[in-house]
């Protein structure tokens, strides 16, 4: 890859990085899974940068067009608001398990198995408060078909859609947390988005469903996992897990904030627990037990204990 080509893309990076209240507290050169250059940059927040975020993209990818520029515009904003989050690496799931996503590698890559898909590899660990033992390490794979529908190969067109998928098939019971193991399969086909109205659709939820996961969220990545500091919870990325809308996630922590269960900040989109929400530490618990015992497989223990069909 050429000299111009990656000073080019780090202009891009630079500029796009500041418009959106963060800084490029370094650079490094990379390699994607195939062997191909990239440049991995690390993002912070201009006025706070004891939280960063790594951005890794294709060392020749030119963003310069009105409509890559828009979509990693819009990413690039949102990495500042969930920055400011006590814990940005985060995640929750519908059945109510705290997970952080990290070590993806970036962009996608072909598949080596002769599939016509393409990867990308990446970790999830369980965030219960405890010490980090249980995780996934998973293959999230696009369909022909399905990659007709992204811009680019590249990590702020796809984060998105390839975490809500992963969130998804961990509240299907398909992707199971162990101590070691090799990657699992995380599937992202059409049936994820809707061509009609040209968007992700992973979960039909209620709004009481809605109204739970929010407290869940400001439960664990405040209460429990970031020292009672502030949790974004106007976060597009959860909106569309939960195919809703912002505005219905902003109507729904105003109610929670009228019940007691959170504390909103002056802007209204951050909030802390409450104690009377960190008073159902027991319930949360009980939860989460739940949710890690559906992600476990059940044949493999029958088949222990001696009882099979076969």
């Amino acid at each position: 890859m050429s000299i111009e080509a990656q000073t080019v893309l780090a202009g891009q990076v630079v500029t796009a990085a500041q418009a959106a209240g963060l800084v490029v507290v370094s650079s490094a050169e990379g390699k994607d899974f195939s062997g191909g250059p990239t440049t991995r940059f690390t993002l912070g927040l201009a006025a706070d940068q004891s939280k960063t975020q790594v951005l890794e993209l294709s060392s020749g990818f030119d963003f310069s067009s009105a409509e890559l520029a828009a979509v990693v515009k819009e990413y690039l904003a949102e990495t500042a608001k969930r920055l400011k989050s006590a814990r940005p690496d985060c995640y929750l799931t519908l059945g109510g398990l705290p997970l952080s996503f990290g070590r993806f590698e970036w962009p996608f890559h072909a598949s080596t198995s002769g599939a016509d898909t393409s990867l990308v590899h990446g970790e999830v660990w369980l965030e219960d408060g405890n010490e980090r033992v249980l995780h996934s390490k998973v293959a999230a794979s696009m369909t022909v078909t399905f990659r007709e529908v992204v811009a680019a190969p590249e990590q702020p067109f796809a984060e998105s859609f390839i975490y809500n998928a992963v969130r998804k098939t961990m509240d299907q019971g398909q992707l199971e947390l162990v101590k070691s193991g090799n990657r699992q399969p995380v599937p992202v086909t059409t049936r994820y988005y809707s061509a009609k109205h040209k968007k992700f659709v992973f979960n039909d939820t209620t709004e009481a469903q809605r109204r739970e996961f929010l407290a869940a969220k400001v439960f664990w990545l405040s209460g429990v996992l970031g020292g009672g500091g502030p949790v974004w919870l106007l976060d597009p990325r959860d909106a569309q897990y939960l195919d809703t809308t912002v505005d219905e996630l902003k109507k729904l922590t105003k109610a929670l904030a009228a019940e007691g269960a959170i504390q909103l900040a002056a802007d209204a989109e951050y909030a802390t627990p409450t104690e009377k929400l960190m008073a159902l530490r027991e319930h949360y618990g009980q939860e989460l037990a739940e949710a890690l015992a559906f992600t476990k497989p059940t044949f493999n223990e029958d088949m222990r204990g001696g009882h099979t069909n076969m």
